[in-house]
């Protein structure tokens, strides 16, 4: 069984006493959030403290504490992404909202995206009508060759931003990875689609003000750290619940997300917590083991099976930093 592999970002050390102040005050807002959902769906929230705050670590930025004792299996809390998109290779069989995987496939072109229920088209209705006015093949094709999903994600962003369900600084709160300027020259071709087409699609200048190139690097710089390769599990519910095995029985990624309160989980190769999707992209963090009030809760970014050397060049070249973890330094 193929581990399910987590991608995060590395918290970002603040160094002003302005944005120190700024940055509290968003971290009271996220322990608020964590509070009003650490319940499981149609259940009640439980008595007591809320299980987890945002706050700062001794070294590695912003980081997220029990604030009460967490058993093995506990669902910690739920989270609903704030942009997601399906993977190329399966528009047509999964849900164009929520991922979830339909019975059979089903068409998908610029007029017609399939969606599982009423509610997924009640909440996608806004930037489909944005993204329905355009051609998105030559986009599309560009990111399919070149092996890009993450442009998908700004696509998906640049729409709802247009339509007026989200603004343009959503992602601001999140740690950026460092581009050099050999790669930001490699988005200009994939800026220069997206913009076209909506563009060509009518889509009026003051409504695209946004749309700048430091924009869209800007995104994406944000999004090559925060975004989770979404795989669905098997089993029920509450079977995985019950579970605290750190790998679950996944199947072909459906497609990717960028979550609030998640991409706040530093990184551990041997984690307390892991992130979970039953049937659709939201998504549910759940403990591996026990956790004690005012331990930090962490996630691993990638595969826990690969050795120390594999693990150590991979986290440095995707998220830039060398892990100093009580298992990387122990040399396992």
């Amino acid at each position: 069984m193929p581990p399910v592999v987590s991608y995060g970002r590395w918290a970002l050390t603040l160094k002003t006493k302005k944005n120190q102040q700024c940055h509290h005050r968003m971290l009271r807002l996220l322990s608020h959030f964590a509070a009003c959902n650490n319940n499981s769906p149609g259940q009640p929230s439980p008595p007591g403290p809320p299980p987890i705050q945002v706050s700062f670590t001794e070294s590695a930025g912003r980081g997220v504490f029990a604030t009460r004792r967490i058993g093995a299996g506990d669902l910690i809390h739920t989270a609903k992404p704030l942009v997601s998109h399906p993977s190329l290779s399966l528009l047509n069989k999964v849900c164009y909202f929520c991922l979830r995987k339909l019975p059979t496939a089903q068409s998908s072109d610029a007029l017609t995206v399939p969606l599982c229920s009423d509610q997924c088209r009640e909440h996608s209705k806004a930037f489909l009508e944005v993204e329905k006015r355009a051609d998105w093949s030559p986009y599309n094709e560009y990111c399919r060759i070149q092996g890009l999903k993450y442009p998908l994600l700004v696509k998906r962003l640049a729409c709802m931003i247009i339509s007026g369900t989200t603004s343009s600084d959503t992602l601001d709160v999140l740690q950026p990875a460092y581009l050099s300027p050999e790669m930001i020259s490699k988005m200009e071709e994939e800026f220069c689609l997206l913009r076209h087409a909506l563009v060509n699609a009518g889509i009026k200048n003051e409504m695209m003000a946004f749309l700048t190139k430091e924009w869209y690097s800007g995104v994406l710089a944000r999004i090559r750290i925060n975004a989770f390769r979404i795989e669905l599990v098997g089993g029920s519910y509450e079977d995985l619940l019950l579970s605290a095995s750190a790998s679950v029985e996944a199947e072909a990624a459906v497609g990717n997300a960028v979550y609030m309160l998640p991409s706040f989980y530093n990184h551990d190769c041997d984690p307390n917590v892991h992130i979970i999707w039953i049937e659709n992209v939201d998504a549910r963090l759940k403990a591996l083991r026990d956790i004690e009030a005012g331990e930090e809760l962490r996630i691993c970014y990638i595969d826990v099976s690969m050795n120390h050397d594999a693990r150590q060049e991979l986290l440095f070249e995707g998220f830039g930093f060398r892990c100093n973890c009580l298992r990387c330094m122990s040399g396992d």
